[in-house]
């Protein structure tokens, strides 16, 4: 890994990590605003591919990499959600078939290129939608030679239609964005108290290897931590809201104690809007006002979070 300093944070080069035979984890550091980690599998002549990075520059390398490890171009591109950051390399890689969850389908053609529009100053290059071919609701098996690959939809959580991607025979898991691996979780377009839910049902599956939408490649602990922060925002929601403090105000006056620790902290301007209104009886996977919550937040942080796709 080569290290260099972009902004504020140390970033280094990606790398591709075998963590089971024929699975692969490709991460890039560090791990922040659309800098996101993806997934290989190769078995019996065939490549699957886990999401496709945010940038042309990105994807491009992501292509090399895994064309090197597979011996050719995957046949299958599963996306964990509609985020760019995980989609807008699609384009690259034409040979695939695109598979996600019906409603990322849905998210992905109404939000187009938004994303780019938040950092202008990132090179995105000649990215394009690139919508999924197949769709499913609520489970799917796709048979890789001799792996079962499960995609599963664990409910609304980081957005309202996440997909998480399991491998019984390796027990590997990845998760997209549900989980974060010292990056702090994201969920105003999903859900606090879903998201919890769906840690809870992940956690059942008996995973020995995570591999997070962003971070490093981790054991099951990871998804005890995202518990607990999920578990720290309702607190926070419940007592500011019995305050009488906004959650921009809650969030300035909290302490973020072992959190404060991880990537990426000013979401918890976001996140506290969509717990807050979960306490107040909004229902799960309602639609935010992202624009507000995204301003909110730059002020909060005192400029632009930072972003080094």
């Amino acid at each position: 890994m080569t290290g260099k300093r972009t902004g504020e944070r140390a970033v280094t080069e990606p790398w591709l990590e075998e963590i089971g035979d024929g699975v692969f984890a490709y991460v890039q550091p560090d791990g922040g605003w659309c800098v996101s980690n993806a997934g290989l599998i190769v078995s019996g002549g065939e490549a699957v591919l886990v999401d496709t990075a945010a940038t042309e520059a990105r994807a491009r390398r992501l292509r090399e990499v895994v064309v090197a490890a597979a011996g050719r171009a995957p046949g299958l591109v599963v996306n964990t959600h509609s985020h760019g950051d995980h989609t807008f390399g699609n384009v690259l890689f034409p040979e695939a078939r695109v598979v996600a969850h019906e409603g990322t389908r849905a998210e992905m053609a109404a939000v187009g290129l938004h994303l780019t529009g938040l950092w202008p100053g990132v090179e995105w290059g000649a990215v394009e939608v690139v919508l999924p071919h197949v769709t499913y609701r609520d489970r799917m098996t796709l048979h890789v030679g001799d792996l079962t690959v499960e995609l599963l939809h664990p409910g609304p959580a980081h957005t309202g239609h996440d997909t998480v991607v399991w491998l019984p025979e390796r027990r590997v898991l990845f998760t997209g964005d549900v989980v974060m691996s010292g990056v702090t979780p994201f969920c105003p377009m999903g859900s606090v108290a879903g998201a919890r839910r769906a840690v809870a049902a992940l956690k059942a599956l008996g995973a020995r290897t995570v591999v997070a939408g962003h971070g490093v490649v981790t054991g099951p602990e990871v998804l005890d931590d995202t518990d607990a922060y999920l578990a720290f925002l309702q607190r926070l929601a419940r007592d500011g809201l019995a305050a009488g403090r906004t959650p921009l105000e809650a969030a300035r006056a909290a302490g973020l104690g072992r959190f404060g620790d991880w990537l990426d902290t000013e979401r918890l301007v976001p996140n506290l809007h969509r717990a807050y209104a979960e306490e107040r009886g909004q229902a799960v996977g309602d639609a935010a006002e992202m624009p507000a919550l995204f301003a909110e937040m730059v002020e909060f942080r005192g400029g632009l979070p930072a972003c080094h796709a």
